[in-house]
């Protein structure tokens, strides 16, 4: 899928998995295995906050598009995401001792910088998860559920688990745990395509799922900024596509696209876990299908990248596979 060159040779090769699906659920192209099991990490997170919505909990908490944004999210710690999920507990009655996200140091300079300068350590809200958590704790709120919302057999993750089978189609197989402590349903490649798909063609107003669908999704694209954080792929990429796209990455290399203009979902799994081989690959697509311009800037930075060494040499690139942009 990816392959990083220096000089005149391809020194290394990251395989993988990669597929679009159309407005049925269908495969218009694939590469690799379309049916090898795949723990989606954090890329399902919209999948996983359908119930938030359909129960109606969302709109007894007064979640607007920022809160959905960032119950999908990935996010960096920064101000601008640390600042609004404590907002939102808050306003629960709630505080970051009812998460059970755990806590790591924040992706953002200045905020891992400010933690250290003052001797601090991070809490729970600067876990890139806590938004999806604060998803989790309206919900488990709503429906009067105890407090461990994170086990497998909550009603919090059953309602959790019966979205996600029921949209990508597929019943799981089994589970895993996240590095949030939340569960990670095993589904196919196919699956998680066929779901990004449904994504992009939901219309609200249609169904209650439909509904709930379309309002993650639109939350994503007006909010990139929330969805993960500057300089992330997943906010960069989308503010540089000529088009409304959601995209949303997962550990260990797991990439979606949800294309609400074309019907279009994309999936796609890096074997090795390397997250530049998924950036790349995912650019790559987007500018196969021609929501994405290959000489865009951001795009650069994920595609066809110049590589330097430390005196600032140029040594190689990283770059698609061929014949894999169109």
């Amino acid at each position: 899928m990816t392959e990083i060159w220096r000089g005149p040779m391809a020194e290394s090769l990251h395989l993988g998995h990669a597929l679009i699906c159309g407005p049925g659920g269908e495969i218009i192209e694939a590469w690799g295995d379309p049916q090898v099991q795949v723990y989606p990490r954090s890329s399902c997170k919209m999948l996983q906050a359908l119930p938030l919505i359909e129960s109606g909990a969302a709109d007894a908490a007064g979640l607007g598009p920022e809160h959905l944004a960032l119950a999908c999210a990935s996010h960096n710690g920064a101000a601008i995401h640390t600042a609004r999920v404590a907002d939102w507990i808050e306003g629960l009655g709630l505080a970051e001792p009812d998460f059970r996200c755990g806590s790591h140091m924040p992706k953002d300079e200045d905020a891992a910088h400010a933690l250290i300068r003052a001797h601090a350590a991070p809490c729970q809200l600067h876990n890139n998860c806590s938004g999806k958590h604060a998803g989790f704790l309206t919900l488990n709120r709503h429906i009067g559920g105890g407090p461990d919302y994170e086990l497998f057999d909550h009603p919090v993750q059953q309602a959790c688990l019966r979205a996600f089978e029921e949209v990508t189609g597929q019943d799981s197989p089994g589970h895993g745990i996240d590095g949030c402590s939340a569960p990670n349903f095993l589904t196919t490649l196919h699956g998680m395509g066929r779901a990004m798909a449904w994504f992009a063609n939901a219309r609200e107003g249609a169904d209650t799922r439909q509904s709930a669908a379309a309002r993650l999704r639109d939350a994503m694209i007006a909010h990139p900024d929330l969805v993960a954080g500057e300089g992330r792929a997943c906010t960069e990429l989308m503010r540089a596509c000529n088009e409304p796209v959601a995209l949303k990455t997962g550990a260990e290399a797991f990439f979606v696209a949800i294309i609400p203009g074309r019907g279009l979902g994309i999936a796609l799994k890096i074997a090795d876990g390397a997250d530049r081989a998924a950036e790349c690959t995912i650019a790559a697509l987007l500018v196969r299908l021609g929501v994405l311009d290959a000489n865009h800037p951001s795009a650069r930075k994920f595609m066809n990248k110049v590589m330097t060494n430390w005196r600032g040499i140029e040594t190689g690139m990283i770059k698609p596979a061929a014949g894999l942009p169109g």
